[in-house]
């Protein structure tokens, strides 16, 4: 028999039947899309948010293809006793995480001219919730002798510098902390896979590009959508496909890399 007709399909690879998938920040704008791809292709998804109600919506709106039934925890990421709180609530009510989705995000709006010490340093404590967690899930995984999948959220924000005339006179301008904390990010994860490649975990990273809440400004939406190849902004629903590939083994020998969604923002 040939290595192709013995090979799993495709289909095969993507599905998610009996794994346990945990989505920080998944009733957001972006991580409600993560977790839906996730229990769409069979997970069973833990959801989280800083507030239990917020949770259990987002977690009650999934879809059950396999009947399993999904939960939400809460979660500060920036509190170690929130994070070792919740680990223990999944690990008694579900059991071990197969799959990371590192997505939950405190966020500041602090332009460069106004950004306190403070707040610059409380931005970059993201990473350190998702380091905590990420070596949780690898631990877990070696513990038990299997494999993990760890994705990082970032953003093309961590890899260019923002337009100063898309919000001048609109909004202050996208963060300085922001794009320090997800230039990180991408780097944790080439760190992070390197290190832990040989115990079976893959880390990567997922950086979208201009996927606007419905809440932002429609000039603002216009303004962006001029920097953008494509002309327009993402929709959420555009992200899952990617997720899904870093989520599942249809993504066996990817680690360490930052897979970029963002219209071809990035590439001029």
């Amino acid at each position: 028999m040939s290595d192709a007709t013995s090979a799993p399909s495709v289909i095969d690879q993507l599905n998610l039947d009996g794994r346990i998938a945990l989505v920080t920040g998944g009733g957001g704008h972006l991580g409600a899309a993560f977790a839906s791809a996730l229990a769409e292709a069979g997970a069973r998804v833990v959801v989280t948010s800083r507030d239990q109600k917020r949770a259990d919506a987002a977690a009650q709106d999934l879809p059950l293809p396999n009947g399993a039934k999904h939960l939400g925890v809460v979660l500060d990421h920036m509190q170690t006793e929130s994070i070792d709180q919740c680990l223990e609530t999944i690990s008694q009510q579900v059991g071990p995480i197969d799959i990371l989705v590192n997505n939950g995000h405190h966020p500041t709006a602090q332009p460069i001219a106004e950004a306190t010490p403070e707040e610059f340093s409380q931005q970059l404590a993201n990473a350190t919730g998702y380091f905590q967690l990420a070596r949780h899930v690898r631990d877990s995984a070696v513990e038990r002798g299997t494999s993990a999948s760890i994705v990082m959220i970032g953003s093309m924000y961590g890899m260019v510098g923002s337009y100063p005339d898309a919000y001048e006179g609109l909004v202050p301008a996208s963060p300085v902390a922001y794009h320090t904390l997800k230039g990180g990010i991408i780097h944790l994860t080439r760190h992070l896979a390197v290190y832990w490649a040989k115990d079976r975990v893959r880390v990567n990273c997922l950086s979208p590009g201009p996927f606007p809440a419905k809440t932002v400004s429609p000039e603002l939406v216009g303004r962006l959508e001029t920097k953008c190849p494509m002309g327009r902004m993402g929709n959420a629903n555009e992200l899952k496909g990617a997720l899904l590939l870093l989520a599942s083994d249809a993504g066996s020998y990817i680690t360490g890399q930052n897979i970029v969604v963002d219209g071809g923002w990035t590439a001029w």
